[in-house]
């Protein structure tokens, strides 16, 4: 890694030199500003740039050959529709003529949309993180062959503060490109061997991975945590809920109650900051300090998910309703705001729109100012309001974490002071208290509702879907929630009906009628992922039987059979540079981690031994991230807790939707069992599909016409019971012996 760091030192230091060298042409006053060859693209990250006056080109066959053809070097800048910093560098940068000349004249610029495209991002983003830490919009210079040779993240239009701007690095590397052109070639030699070698990966291990990879996963964890705030490390801060899946799969398997409090406080304190947003429900991507007060406020799908279903699982764990509410507002947000009229769900909202002046900056849909919500509440009410949500009269916002200056002045709302809290500073009865600020947050909602609303990405990505898919079927589950079932069951038609076919298999994304882009094996794992979850929340076996299809061909697109784990592009995929095996559990769960889990549950569903052995060789695959950084693939370590256990299948014998069947259901949901699978004997159709796999499912029946649990490991089962009682000290591990049941299977009362 420092040999490759040297040639992009010495590059940067001769465009340094070479600034003084102008390339910029005269534009002449007036001209017409161009459509570029962008027009014809979907991504709405991609059609934010039609007017400008560089000439992009999306990463397309046409734009790869000109740069061969003219020999020229591309310019690629990747980024995504919601990134804060991509916008700005659109505004000072990409909109100046002089700066699209340019480019226009001495390179082929290139935009890609990082979540259209995550295999182009993965590969170039692992280049720009070693040499300048990474960071959106990325922008990377590349040979014709596809090699980068210099890169950064943003870049100020011209030189400031010690940071290198992008005309002086255009100007001296379209100087170099002529005059020294080798030392950019020999840079993007290195570099080639730098990203091959990230692709590649460490020699996996030989055996297996045991029980000590999930301690030292623990214990790591357990250092990082933030006592005061929640979370772990300081700002700025993530919400990470594959830590939490994997803190509270800890805590079920060892008792091990600090991990159960760290999840719960993380929780807490997510929920209580800036991050959240109190007013429209759902949570903004992470806050620029630790104490989750001062966001980003752009809001993905992804995180929707994720975090929704970390609350479910809260409130699963702890039976606290507060967890429970969080969870419901945030999948509410997202049936409201972000569900595609198709039954799909959209990819997020943006951090910036106008303010009331007409100025496009961050935050401006949700921050306030003091007087703005005096005059919402009125004056009996506000300083209630203030107390409750924290408001002060300069605003909330240290000036450090506003580097822009957008945040001036304004407040961000987080639950500075509990009900009763705020109640008391007040010194009004906690009732009173409670109706006046509930009044109080339905004016302002109303208010706020009547502001330019932030953009919204209205793509539809399989991957991201697959997340939510998950994350609603679950709170189907717990909640016992049918419109959460029946959005869980729209999507995933939506899907199979829309970018799916038997013989071409899955398309990423759709937009406005149109689909395109080959599935990755993120997409394929997410969707199975969400397969499995509505399955068990709906027991329609279509479902779990597409789900088969699905990892048979994932497996054929994108599993390693020489070494073990699952590419992110296929073999064919010829203008990727190197095919990486995504390994890290980041903002979302890597194709490994998820697929890992995947492998296991449907080895558990259909007693296919040659999935457990694939989960198997997946672990050894990965085995240096699981056993030297666990804490950087926290979902892998989590379904490596799943693949250790000794998982439990729990097969209710009845008819779906009966009243006695959604007993038993109930009593399974309200228990947080993270190692077990659920199936349903329902006598038709669903039972035998199950019965094709398993052999024992099929003379699983009701006892004495009631719906009856079969508690089983590996499919050898305990006594059948139609008694709740006697069901549920199964399900928590007790001698059923010791239960007192009523008659005729019923609990006594």
């Amino acid at each position: 890694m420092t040999s490759a760091r040297m040639p992009v030192r010495m590059v940067a230091t001769l465009v340094l030199g070479l600034a003084l060298v102008s390339l910029q042409p005269a534009v002449e006053a007036g001209a017409q500003k161009p459509v570029n060859h962008l027009a014809g693209a979907q991504s709405p990250y991609l059609r934010m740039h039609v007017n400008d006056p560089v000439d992009w080109y999306p990463w397309s066959p046409e734009a790869l050959a000109k740069a061969r053809r003219e020999n020229k070097p591309i310019f690629l800048s990747i980024g995504y529709s919601t990134c804060h910093w991509c916008h700005v560098m659109q505004a000072e940068s990409f909109s100046d003529p002089g700066i699209a000349e340019l480019l226009n004249q001495n390179f082929v610029p290139i935009k890609v949309d990082r979540e259209e495209r995550p295999d182009l991002d993965r590969v170039y983003m692992a280049y720009l993180v070693s040499v300048s830490g990474g960071g959106w919009p990325a922008n990377v210079f590349l040979t014709p062959d596809l090699h980068p040779f210099y890169g950064a993240s943003y870049m100020p239009p011209d030189d400031r503060d010690g940071q290198a701007g992008l005309r002086p690095v255009l100007t001296g590397l379209s100087t170099m490109w002529v005059a020294d052109r080798d030392t950019l070639l020999k840079a993007s030699k290195e570099n080639r061997t730098l990203i091959e070698g990230r692709a590649n990966g460490v020699a996996p291990a030989k055996g297996s991975v045991d029980r000590s990879a999930l301690d030292a996963t623990y214990t790591a964890m357990r250092r990082s945590y933030d006592t005061r705030w929640g979370g772990f490390g300081g700002a700025p801060k993530f919400p990470r809920p594959v830590a939490l899946t994997f803190l509270l799969r800890h805590y079920a398997r060892t008792g091990a109650r600090p991990a159960l409090n760290q999840t719960l406080g993380t929780l807490r304190g997510m929920a209580r900051g800036g991050i959240r947003d109190h007013l429209g429900g759902g949570f903004h991507r992470y806050t620029t300090d630790a104490a989750w007060r001062v966001p980003h406020f752009e809001k993905m799908l992804y995180d929707q998910a994720q975090i929704a279903l970390a609350y479910v699982d809260g409130f699963q764990a702890s039976r606290d309703v507060f967890f429970r509410d969080v969870a419901r507002e945030t999948l509410d947000y997202v049936l409201r705001d972000l569900r595609d009229e198709g039954g799909a769900f959209h990819s997020a909202e943006d951090a910036d729109s106008l303010t009331a002046a007409g100025v496009h900056a961050e935050g401006a849909y949700y921050v306030w100012t003091a007087d703005e919500v005096r005059r919402v509440v009125g004056a009996d009410a506000f300083d209630l309001v203030a107390a409750r949500f924290g408001l002060e009269a300069p605003g909330n916002v240290p000036k450090t974490l506003d580097i822009q200056g957008d945040l001036a002045g304004q407040n961000v709302l987080h639950l500075a002071l509990t009900e009763t809290e705020a109640a008391r500073r007040l010194r009004l009865p906690v009732p009173e208290a409670r109706r006046r600020l509930r009044a109080a947050v339905t004016a302002l909602r109303t208010a706020r509702a009547t502001r330019a609303r932030p953009a919204r990405d209205d793509k539809v990505l399989v991957a991201w879907n697959g997340l939510m898919i998950s994350a609603l079927a679950r709170a189907a589950q717990v909640f016992d929630e049918p419109r959460y079932l029946e959005a869980a069951g729209a999507a995933a038609r939506f899907i199979e009906g829309t970018m799916y076919s038997p013989s071409g298999g899955l398309k990423r994304r759709y937009r406005s009628g149109d689909v395109d882009i080959d599935g990755f094996a993120e997409d394929y794992a997410c969707l199975i992922a969400g397969l499995l979850d509505l399955y068990e929340a709906s027991f329609d076996v279509r479902w779990l039987t597409w789900a088969v299809a699905l990892q048979d061909r994932q497996d054929r697109l994108f599993w390693d059979a020489s070494a073990g784990g699952y590419f992110s592009t296929t073999a064919s995929a010829a203008d990727v540079v190197a095919r990486f095996k995504d390994d890290y559990d980041g903002a979302e769960p890597s194709a490994n981690s998820v697929s890992a889990m995947n492998l296991l549950r449907l080895w558990q569903v259909t007693d296919r031994k040659d999935w457990r052995a694939k989960a198997d060789a997946l672990f050894r695959a990965l085995s240096p991230q699981l056993t030297r950084a666990g804490s950087s693939v926290p979902h892998l370590a989590a379904a490596l807790d799943f693949g250790l256990s000794t998982p439990k299948q729990v097969v209710i014998a009845g008819q779906k939707g009966a009243p006695d069947t959604r007993a038993l259901l109930r009593l399974v949901h309200q228990r947080f069992l993270p190692a077990k699978v659920v199936l349903l004997a329902d006598g038709g159709e669903g039972q035998r599909q199950l019965a094709r796999w398993i052999p024992t499912v099929a003379p699983m029946k009701r006892l004495g016409g009631k719906a009856t649990l079969y508690l089983c490991e590996n499919y050898v089962c305990r006594l059948p019971t139609a008694d709740l009682l006697v069901a549920a000290a199964l399900l928590d591990g007790k001698d059923p012996a010791t239960v007192r049941t009523g008659s005729a299977g019923s609990p006594s009362r």
